[in-house]
């Protein structure tokens, strides 16, 4: 079936990024804004890294942000959603310095307009733990708008996390597309490349490659963006 659709990962895959170095950075600019609050800066990661494994158990009965606000409120109490505008503020201001920690290429945003110009469809698939303002952030640091996307996920819109399948068939509930029109592009052999599970093209990034398993990655394509650019064009003839 003709490729119709191509999905992107974003951390990692669009923009450049140590992931542990990124999560570090991220974590310690959250702790000093929220430290004036009152939040013990161990406490306060325990409770993001509880809210965030909450959502990646999500099995669909509500969406991300509900399951992420639900354990983190029983951790805090009432506080938490009381304090919610100053996390929101956070990624408004503070969060922006954690940039610093990435990198760019310029060969993301080349491709995106190539895509858009041979009237490929284009979705954003980043994993849905973050609220909508960090990855719109995180989008214009890898040079990019978030118009660029026909879709993008966040937690705010979605009900399931990489590595589920779910977290794929829901985007393609949303979106109307087939998964054998899809090709789903990530650097995380895991998390990215389980969509294949459901019928689509995979291509594994490997410029910051992720492969906690250490699976035989042989068997997907695979290449940095040359290779994904040429990849992208044979499959179109």
């Amino acid at each position: 079936m003709e490729l119709k659709t191509v999905l992107f990962d974003l951390d990692g895959t669009l923009l450049p990024m140590d992931q542990e170095e990124f999560t570090k950075a991220y974590f310690g600019l959250l702790c000093a804004k929220l430290a004036p609050h009152g939040y013990d800066s161990k406490k306060l990661i325990d409770g993001i890294w509880a809210g965030t494994a909450a959502m990646v158990k999500n099995d669909g009965s509500c969406i991300n942000e509900e399951a992420f606000w639900r354990v983190f409120t029983g951790i805090f109490g009432d506080k938490a959603i009381n304090d919610k505008p100053i996390f929101d503020e956070f990624y408004r201001t503070d969060f922006q310095l954690a940039k610093e920690k990435c990198g760019y290429t310029p060969k993301a945003a080349e491709l995106i307009a190539k895509l858009k110009v041979i009237g490929l469809h284009l979705i954003l698939a980043t994993n849905s733990i973050f609220p909508a303002v960090a990855t719109e952030s995180r989008i214009h640091w890898a040079g990019l708008e978030p118009s660029d996307f026909e879709f993008y996920t966040t937690y705010e819109n979605s009900s399931f996390c990489k590595p589920n399948p779910d977290y794929y068939r829901e985007i393609l509930e949303r979106t109307g597309y087939l998964p054998e029109e899809c090709l789903m592009v990530g650097n995380d052999a895991a998390e990215d490349m389980v969509a294949e599970k459901l019928g689509m093209k995979v291509f594994l990034l490997t410029d910051c490659l992720i492969n906690k398993r250490n699976e035989d990655i042989s068997r997907y394509s695979s290449g940095g963006f040359d290779e994904l650019t040429a990849y992208i064009e044979e499959l179109k003839k």
